[in-house]
């Protein structure tokens, strides 16, 4: 580590004091106490064990003279931190820029050069070194490429890449649902790559219509296997750099009816791969000699409805979700088997499983510490709308709070690779978002120097938490906004902003509450945001799993059930009660419409599922079973099943370029609608994407259109 620190310093072109160092911009370096910021175009590395100094590593003067253009994305560093790839010039990818330009610089000489000149543009991929530094690796157009740092040569690992075979990288379900991105993996020694290979030749491409970018219209395919239909074939295999042969793994099951989720090198001649059955619900593990291709199961686990490999709310990409201990004899895996999220030790060959967080509340693994042997975790005992971090030391089992008492609220942490430092960023209802750099575990502020601020949120409206319990005697959690001159003796139109599926919470204790909602409740509304069953929060595995086989059923149960009684307060006018959610929010809200309409009077839907045979097989499968064997809940989980009992205001929005949610589900619910003469308000907005951003003046129209809407159908004020 010195002598890591000592080439740093020596390469750096300033030393001075101490900087105004922005956390918020903070950046890990791998293997180390450093990181790195920007400070005026440079980068900038400090050390957090003498931030009295630091290095400038890479200027703008660097940067121009090796003809770099555009602005610096992201750093790739390896791993002794002598070398650096620069990222730029991003493109689009689904719903992430995960294609651009890489440009090489050695830091010891301050030299750069662009990478892939002989590539498209902009079409490179998820460039990382080989561990002698001697090569990168990244992915182009579905293939994927070496190229030497000394001698500039570029080689393809793999030639047969297309927009049906995709090598080094994910479909768009992969991406969506398992949350891949990055599909290939340097070995240890730096002499071979694992990879991914989807073959989605038997998938069907869901054709989009662009109508305006032409005189003729044209499609936008993409590869989307909708529920019930099989997955891609997908498998791994292992190129020899050297020889730049292909051997591929031998793991059991059908390619195609199975998922292969993620993997990680054990060492030079092995590789752990984490497989998922069809139904998600059993999970396997494997250590595969990639020279036979053997696989050998490690581990394995079933769930009644699904398992979580991976905490898929927090939208982290390619994490490998076993953290390896005792010098890579065992590893920690989470499960929630007992009834709780738990950690467990789990021996490198199968045979031994410790429970090692033994609390009676939910533990989501965060970080571990080799060092003091530390498991950090993510908890809330007492209170599912915050979150707290949290310690159990792996030998002694001891279990206790990390996050100081005058942080309450919502707490996040980015650790050092070392889990020694972290940066803290902590809110809640009434705290603006305020950060600082931590020594752990002790929680000692580094940075900021200065007394820790907490700010007030400049909003006119304010926010409060309530409980609410249901008829079914379920007890939901809620987030209340209301306006500044909130009279109790005078009654509201109340507005619910609702989600309600396994990838979302709405009612956190965050200073923020839906930004369409937030516009009106200054006008005379009360805004709610509830969490029902099945949602990612921390009330054990019951609650969340709930849901299996009934999305679209228990969630729109409780969401309704919850307004009946909210409805009996006094301050809340039932006659003027409005409902909005987007996405599987959207899902909720028409089946909300459709099947309470005594209830709510006035709903908008964004984006929705409206028939869920019509969304990937992936997600849907996960928490609805294969659609042939519970067809019938499928059907009475489907807003279009329940369209012919719309009474209230209904204003649906859609993007025609919707590659998530497609415009299909639409245009399935406006013909149920016009079959019943449900007369209906429509917004449709030509390809844009599933967030409706796109294009000059968009959000704009979007927001004036949805609170234009609302105050005609649900006037606002007090009465």
């Amino acid at each position: 580590m010195k002598k890591y620190l000592i080439l740093l310093l020596l390469i750096c072109t300033s030393v001075f004091a101490q900087h105004d160092i922005d956390i918020d911009q903070l950046n890990w370096l791998p293997n180390s106490h450093s990181f790195w910021v920007k400070e005026n175009d440079n980068v900038v590395v400090y050390d957090v064990n003498n931030l009295d100094k630091f290095a400038t590593v890479l200027t703008q003067e660097q940067l121009s003279k090796s003809g770099f253009k555009g602005a610096i994305e992201e750093l790739i560093w390896n791993d002794n931190k002598t070398k650096v790839l620069v990222y730029t010039n991003s493109k689009t990818v689904w719903r992430a820029k995960t294609k651009g330009d890489y440009w090489y610089f050695d830091l010891t000489t301050g030299k750069g050069k662009q990478l892939g000149k002989d590539l498209e543009t902009s079409s490179l991929m998820f460039a990382k070194f080989s561990s002698d530094n001697e090569n990168v690796a990244y992915v182009s157009k579905h293939n994927i490429y070496l190229e030497n740092l000394n001698s500039g040569k570029i080689t393809p690992l793999t030639t047969d890449g297309t927009d049906k075979i995709i090598n080094g990288t994910f479909d768009w379900v992969y991406e969506e649902e398992l949350a891949a991105r990055d599909g290939f993996r340097w070995s240890p020694d730096g002499k071979s790559i694992a990879f991914w290979r989807i073959d989605a030749t038997a998938t069907k491409f869901h054709l989009m219509i662009n109508n305006t970018d032409a005189l003729y219209p044209f499609t936008v395919p993409v590869e989307y296997p909708k529920a019930g239909e099989k997955p891609s074939s997908v498998k791994i295999g292992i190129i020899d750099i050297k020889s730049l042969k292909t051997n591929w793994l031998n793991v059991p099951g059908e390619p195609d009816n199975n998922y292969l989720v993620r993997m990680k090198w054990l060492d030079n001649q092995s590789l752990m791969v984490i497989q998922l059955n069809r139904y998600q619900n059993k999970v396997s593990m494997y250590n595969c000699n990639t020279n036979s291709g053997v696989a050998t199961l490690i581990y394995k686990e079933e769930s009644a409805a699904w398992i979580d490999v991976f905490d898929i709310s927090k939208w982290e990409f390619d994490g490998f979700p076993c953290q390896f201990v005792d010098n890579g004899k065992s590893f920690l895996w989470s499960s929630d088997a007992d009834g709780w999220m738990h950690i467990y030790k789990i021996s490198h060959d199968g045979k031994k499983k410790e429970l090692i967080t033994t609390v009676d509340y939910d533990a989501y693994f965060q970080a571990y510490n080799d060092k003091t042997k530390t498991i950090y975790f993510e908890a809330s005992p007492t209170d599912a709308t915050q979150r707290y971090l949290y310690e159990t030391n792996l030998n002694s089992k001891i279990t206790k709070r990390v996050t100081p008492k005058e942080f309450s609220g919502t707490n996040k942490y980015e650790f050092s690779t070392d889990a020694m430092y972290a940066k803290h960023t902590n809110s809640n209802i009434n705290r603006n978002y305020n950060s600082r750099l931590v020594a752990l575990p002790n929680h000692k502020k580094i940075l900021p120097k200065e007394a820790d601020v907490f700010t007030v949120p400049k909003r006119d409206f304010s926010l409060e938490k309530f409980k609410i319990t249901t008829v079914d005697g379920i007890e939901m959690d809620g987030i209340m906004a209301k306006p500044l001159d909130f009279d109790a003796s005078k009654k509201y139109p109340v507005f619910f902003f609702v989600y309600g599926e396994p990838m979302m919470s709405v009612a956190n204790d965050t200073p923020n509450f839906n930004p369409f909602i937030a516009k009106l409740v200054p006008k005379g509304y009360i805004g709610i945001a509830m969490d029902n069953r099945g949602t990612p929060v921390m009330k054990g595995t019951k609650w969340r799993k709930s849901i299996y086989k009934n999305i679209g059923i228990i969630n729109t149960r409780d969401q309704a059930m919850a307004a009946k009684e909210i409805l009996k307060w006094n301050f809340i006018d039932a006659d003027r009660v409005a409902v909005h959610g987007w996405s599987g929010g959207g899902a909720v809200t028409l089946n909300l419409m459709f099947q309470y309409p005594e209830i709510y009077k006035t709903g908008v839907a964004v984006a929705a599922v409206t028939d869920q045979h019509f969304y990937d097989n992936i997600y849907t499968e996960r928490y609805m079973g294969i659609p042939s064997e519970n067809e019938a809940t499928y059907i009475k989980a489907s807003p279009v099943t329940h369209a012919k009992n719309l009474k209230g205001n209904l204003l649906y929005i859609h993007g025609t370029g919707d590659d998530n949610v497609h415009y299909k589900n639409a245009e399935v619910l406006i013909n149920e609608l016009i079959k019943h003469d449900k007369v209906f308000d429509l917004m449709v907005y030509p390809n844009r994407s599933h967030g409706i951003f796109e294009g000059e003046g968009t959000s704009k129209h979007l927001t004036d259109t949805f609170l234009k809407f609302i105050e005609e159908n649900c006037p606002p004020g007090a009465k």
